[in-house]
């Protein structure tokens, strides 16, 4: 007997890069303030952060580069943790100036999954004393449940965002869709066994994701749309 399709409740969301443009002009910015604020030298331009981007995790990233650049293991694991927080800092009161915006096309496809009846999550690895206040002010009180890196530790590729928000929200892996914008991104989704779509952006366009159902331009891009019209639909 052929597997009855599952129709499609959730759509669950990545942040960085997926919803927002906030890694060039959002953390770049951030991290480079808190360098300048501690005294240090370092700063990242646009090309070099785009190659520290493989280094999931803000901290981890900060590590890597003090030890990439000089610093003993155990400097640069302190200098990363005490950067770190100030660097979210400054990206708290970059989310309150609104200096970071959505992609074009998400607010749209958000209005079409809603109208619906699609509930909305995210799962993100970023720390909810900058993400929270973000998503309601670009987007408002859209989203169901919010799962930060506060909560759960561990970064992408490993499921366990994901995991969490189905835990929270009972939705099974089959009636939910998640969209992200990177490697790692898309093997969190697909290893807590959801089926991802990618919006790649500029920083993650030469990403392997192969494992995504389907790779879209953007979230503005007319086969993204159709995709969904067809999902909505029932047409798997």
């Amino acid at each position: 007997m052929a597997d009855v399709p599952v129709a499609l409740e959730a759509v669950i969301f990545d942040v960085d890069g997926t919803l927002v443009d906030s890694e060039r002009d959002g953390h770049r910015v951030a991290f480079n303030a808190a360098f300048e604020a501690a005294g240090l030298p370092d700063r990242w331009d646009v090309e070099t952060y785009g190659q520290l981007l493989r280094v999931a995790g803000g901290e981890q990233r900060l590590a890597f580069w003090f030890e990439s650049t000089g610093r003993s293991r155990g400097e640069a694991l302190d200098l990363a943790q005490r950067l770190h927080r100030r660097k979210t800092q400054y990206m708290q009161a970059l989310v309150t100036e609104g200096a970071i915006q959505a992609r074009p096309g998400v607010r749209r496809l958000l209005d079409m999954l809603e109208t619906n009846g699609i509930a909305l999550h995210v799962a993100t690895t970023g720390t909810r004393a900058w993400v929270e206040p973000l998503l309601h002010g670009v987007f408002g009180s859209r989203f169901h449940t919010i799962v930060t890196g506060t909560e759960v530790p561990q970064l992408k590729p490993d499921p366990a965002v994901y995991e969490r928000v189905l835990q929270l929200t009972c939705h099974r892996p089959g009636a939910a869709i998640a969209v992200e914008d990177s490697a790692n991104g898309v093997r969190a989704a697909v290893a807590a066994g959801l089926r991802c779509v990618a919006v790649p952006n500029a920083y993650t366009r030469d990403d392997d994701l192969a494992r995504a159902t389907l790779v879209a331009d953007g979230p503005d891009d007319p086969v993204l749309v159709r995709w969904f019209q067809r999902q909505l639909a029932g047409g798997g």
